[in-house]
């Protein structure tokens, strides 16, 4: 599988890499990130798209082979990367949101740190 972000507004830098599937793509809606609190933050994720009429699109999370890791679940989204916001946040999805944040894509080491579509 291959996942190309364009640089844009959402994430500012561009992103291309091929990535060997292990498992299916499933829809994801929530993924806990570490970044900004060492014991782990649930968070919205979707996709960011270049439709700037609906610029959200699904976000898939996908067992890959990772060289430096073994197994990694690899999240992504559409070809503006991914969109991310704490879940205590209600907002709708937004560019000019300063409680939201974008990046390429996530790769996570435990699948218990996802949480499925539906």
């Amino acid at each position: 599988m291959i996942v190309e972000v364009e640089s844009n507004d959402n994430c500012e830098t561009s992103f291309f890499a091929r990535f060997k599937e292990v498992g299916p793509a499933r829809p994801v809606v929530q993924v806990r990130l570490y970044d900004r609190n060492p014991t782990g933050e649930w968070c919205w994720v979707t996709g960011w798209s270049d439709n700037e009429q609906a610029p959200t699109c699904p976000a898939y999370v996908q067992l890959i082979e990772d060289s430096g890791a073994g197994l990694a679940y690899l999240v992504y989204g559409g070809l503006y990367g991914l969109r991310f916001r704490p879940l205590q946040c209600e907002e709708p999805w937004s560019l000019q949101s300063p409680h939201q944040w974008g990046d390429a894509y996530l790769s996570l080491a435990d699948v218990q740190d996802v949480r499925y579509a539906g």
